[in-house]
This record gives C-alpha cells, structure tokens and sequence, in this order.
C-alpha cells in the first residue's frame, strides 16, 4: 500500500508542474492544426481503478445531458495526469487522509447554507474516507466523488443549480459555465479555495444584499403568511368574505360590532376606509398604483408580500446566477413582476417608466441582448398566431375586415385584396398581414429593437389606459413603454447624433428606421423580490408563478 500511495502522492505533486492541465494537445495534419484528446496511461494500481470507473461514468451518462458533459471532461483531465489522484495523501504513519485543499473545500460545503445550498448536495456518503479504508477501488471511488463535488460546488455558485429552461422553456438565458478542468488545478493547488468560490459569485449589488438578508434570516420569522383568494375586484363601501383576511394580512383592526342576543358578533365585511388606507399604504411601498382598490396585481403582491421567506430569498438568489455577470455601465433593466423598466447609467437609475408586459398566456420571455435599432412609424407585422386565431374569424364574418383597421395583406411583397379571397377554404398564413403606420398602430409611434428569437421588443402602444392599473400583464409577449418618447430620449442621451426631438421630427405616415451607433444591452429579468440599499425588500407578485416553480425545484 505503501507504494501504492507514493505513486498516487506523485500525481498531486505534479498538479500546476509538468502535467497538462487539460488532456488536449493541437497537432498538426497534413497542414491544418487540429486538436486531440491524450490520454496517459496509468502508472499506479489506483491510477487503473480511477480510470475505469471515469471510463464507465462517462460512457454510461446519457449524451447530451448536464452528466456526460462533467463525466468527459473529469476523464479527460485525469486522463492528461496518468489518472492519479488530487484529493488524498498518506501519512507518515500510512494512513490515507484528504489533503490540505481538500479539508478546506469541505470546510466550504460545510458552510454552503450561507449560499442558499443544501450541505447534503456536496458532503455526501461517497466522500466517507473512513468507510473506504485502504481499499484501493474505494479510495478511487472517494477520489472521483470529490472532484464530482468540487466542480459541481463551483458551478453551483457561478451558474447556479437549475437550468432556466426548467423553469420556463422560452427563458433563454445562456447557461453560465465554468472550466472544469482548470478549476479542479486551481483548487487543488490554493491555499485559499473560499476566495476563488467567492470569486465565482455573482458581483451584481441586489445578489450580494440577498446573500446578506439569508444570513440575517432567523428561521422563526418564517411564519404563514395570510393568503388572500382571488376574486372580484374591491373599492370602498363593497363587502366580500375576504375582507377579514386583508384585515388580518394589513394589520387592520376589526371596527367593533355589537354583539346580538345569545350569539357573538358576525365579522364586519364592508372595505371600510380604515382598509382602503391601509392598502394604499402597501400599493405606495411597492410603487403600485395607490388608489386603495385591491385589484388582481395588489392581491398578488399582498400573497407574495410580507416578510419574505427563506425560500423566497433563495430562488431570487438563484435567478441572479443565472444572469450575465455584467449588464453594462449603461443599460436597459425590465422586470417584469414589478411592471417596470429602468435605465440604468453607471450603477444609478438614470429614467424609470412603467410597463405592461404579456399574459399569462402569452408570456414574455426572460433573456439578454442589445438594443440596435429604434423604428419611428412601425408597421406592425402581424404575428401568425393572431392572424389564425383572431384576424381569419374577422375576414370571415366581415371581408372588409383588414381596411377597417388600417391593415393590409401581402402576397409575394405586393399588397392584395383580402376580400376577395375565399377565407372558408384558404389558409392566412400563405399571406402576410402588416398594419400601416398611423395613430392606431398597435406599435404606437415607436418601436425599439433588439432582434432575437422569441421576436419581442419595447415599443409604443395606443392603449394607454392600461398603464393606470396595477396588474399590467395585457399583452401578446412584447413590452409595451408608457412614455415611449421619453424613453427615447433618455435611450439615446450617449448618441452624438440622436436625440427625442430628432426622433419626434420623423413622426409621420412613413416607417423610419434608426441604427444606434452604440449598441445598448437590455435584460429582462424576473425577480419577485429588490432589496434597496438599505437593506429593505420589496416583494412582487409572481406574476407567471416561475418563483413557485423554481422553489419547487431547488427543494427536490
């Protein structure tokens, strides 16, 4: 054993000396550089058992899965150090021990509920040195487990545990991933393995203020919160069964009610003043419309209001790993719970409007890009879903359908006459339907694109009404901008040669297409909870339940 050991120990000596870090070399054939994958063999009887055992891990995982990915890149990077061990040294005395960066490491899975994690993800009966005993195949087992656990301790912090697309399919955020390779050299050989966890952290201001309210977090505060059913809509004077609940959630005291003969007093259900207060109170804390009307959006926050739970500080945690580990100095910030969009300039808030964002139904997609192009006088090409479900019934009940609301069709580029078309027999999507600039656009007087997958972007719209109300989720995905022109002009404040007034110039029944010089990027994010520099959370309603879901799938 005692051999074994020292052949296993030269492979640790060798991590950051003469062995590559990556099992990878570029060659030249027949004039063209390629790379191969090296593979050398191993020297020791350990050595062997590691190699069969990553051997089976990586042909057995599925392809394509998040497994086969970790257990390719572990056999490759063994396979470049003779397949000889990382973790575990002997003692003078012959015993086998965790090295010192392996002790350390450990420390740092001990500590992981500091990061939202569950210690059991990490510290898990594979790493059981003891019960291993100097069972070479055992002490093989215990030597891939850890790096297993290394690496996926790493990618926890940097890219967090779940994928987006679990969440929501259309979230297409592209996954964060580390180097496994190289961070499994770069711990092995640290003195300090917290610091480069922590550097894997995400920098964004709101993720380092949530890590610091899971610290503070004290487990009786976790209390059930009062949970308000949905229903009609409330305004002064109306009764309902609810209002003792939004009495009890707001901390309103109960008016006092004399008692009849024999039987104690009913519950008084009036929204009395006392509750349309108090409701304006909690819309005024979140920058919900404060009209003490407890509508769809007010209901919801109240259901995800309150003090926030563990959970809760969790997932949003979970969502900022997700995101780019930089926004950009200056940049367009829209999340969507709280039906707001922001610019942001150097870390400060440089303009603020309000947003309606998509349905239930028709959701808007969570992801990054760059605004390249702001299009003055739209038309509005009219997605293929709404030409099927809602234009086509329209046609066939009226012909002259598409002239009444300034609509035309195009066949091969050309615009052609829709009534003359026989809509029982024919299919709408062999034509395009587009809806000419003008006051009643459903794009308003402007658009601002950021050309991406899902087809979705910022722009106008001639229903302003819908902006007054709390709950904005009207439309079919894209984000509709209360002060479009305002926004505009703040938008564009870096662009020598763009200004509000120059877009506003261009106003007519002609589309007007305007490139920026500097592209600028725009998030759309989803975050229940913001916490203010101060420490204080305010908490949004989950408006398409993705922080449900993602509670539900951090705790399986």
């Amino acid at each position: 054993m005692r051999n074994l050991m020292a052949a296993l120990l030269a492979g640790v000596v060798l991590v950051g000396a003469a062995v590559p870090s990556l099992a990878q070399e570029v060659v030249r054939v027949a004039g063209i550089d390629a790379t191969r994958v090296v593979i050398a063999p191993p020297q020791s009887e350990l050595a062997r058992i590691i190699k069969t055992g990553l051997s089976t891990a990586y042909q057995d995982a599925a392809k394509d899965s998040r497994a086969y990915t970790q257990a390719q890149k572990l056999y490759f990077f063994y396979g470049a150090r003779h397949f000889e061990p990382l973790w575990l040294q002997e003692g003078d005395n012959g015993k086998v021990s965790f090295a010192p960066s392996a002790e350390k490491i450990m420390a740092a899975f001990k500590a992981s509920a500091a990061e939202g994690f569950r210690t059991s993800d990490y510290l898990t009966p594979e790493l059981d040195l003891a019960a291993a005993g100097a069972d070479p195949a055992k002490l093989a087992a215990v030597e891939t487990a850890f790096s297993n656990a290394a690496v996926k301790y790493a990618q926890d912090i940097y890219g967090g545990r779940i994928a987006p697309t679990a969440v929501n399919s259309a979230w297409t955020i592209t996954p964060k991933r580390i180097n496994e390779a190289e961070m499994l050299v770069k711990l092995a050989s640290s003195d300090d393995p917290a610091k480069i966890f922590a550097d894997l952290e995400p920098k964004h201001a709101e993720f380092q203020r949530l890590k610091a309210a899971l610290l503070k977090f004290d487990d009786s505060e976790a209390i059930d919160q009062v949970a308000i059913p949905d229903g009609k809509t409330l305004k002064l004077g109306m009764t309902d069964e609810r209002v003792p609940l939004l009495r009890q959630r707001l901390g309103v005291a109960e008016p006092d009610v004399p008692e009849t003969a024999g039987a104690a007093a009913a519950p008084d259900l009036t929204y009395d003043d006392a509750l349309v207060a108090a409701v304006k109170a909690f819309q005024e804390s979140l920058d919900l419309t404060a009209d003490g009307v407890a509508g769809p959006a007010t209901i919801a926050a109240l259901n995800g209001g309150g003090t926030a739970t563990k959970d809760d500080i969790i997932a949003n945690m979970e969502r900022w790993r997700w995101e780019p580990e930089e926004f950009g100095k200056f940049h367009v910030f829209v999340n969507l719970p709280e039906f707001r969009l922001r610019i942001m300039d150097d870390g400060k808030e440089a303009y603020t409007t309000r947003v309606v964002i998509g349905t239930t139904k028709h959701q808007t997609p969570v992801f990054s890009d760059e605004i390249e192009h702001i299009v003055v006088n739209p038309y509005w090409n009219v997605p293929a879903s709404i030409a099927t479900n809602e234009i086509k019934p329209h046609l066939l009940a009226n012909p002259g359908y598409l002239a009444g609301q300034n609509m035309e069709m195009l066949s091969g580029g050309k615009v052609i006459n829709a009534s003359a078309i026989d809509w029982t027999s024919t299919n709408i999507n062999k034509f395009h339907i587009r809806q000419r600039p003008g006051g009643g656009n459903a794009l308003g007087r402007v658009k601002f694109l950021f050309p991406n997958q899902h087809d979705v972007y910022l722009h106008d719209t001639p229903s302003k009404s819908l902006f007054a109300r709390s709950f904005r989720a009207y439309s079919h995905g894209c984000v509709r901008v209360e002060n479009p022109m305002e926004f505009a002009g703040a938008l564009v404040q870096h662009e020598a040669k763009i200004s509000q007034a120059s877009l506003e110039g261009l106003f007519g029944d002609r589309e007007a297409w305007v490139n920026l010089d500097t592209h600028i990027p725009v998030h759309l994010s989803y975050f229940t909870l913001r916490i203010d520099e101060d420490g204080t959370i305010r908490s949004y309603g989950d408006v398409y339940g993705a922080n449900k879901k993602l509670i539900a799938l951090l705790n399986e």
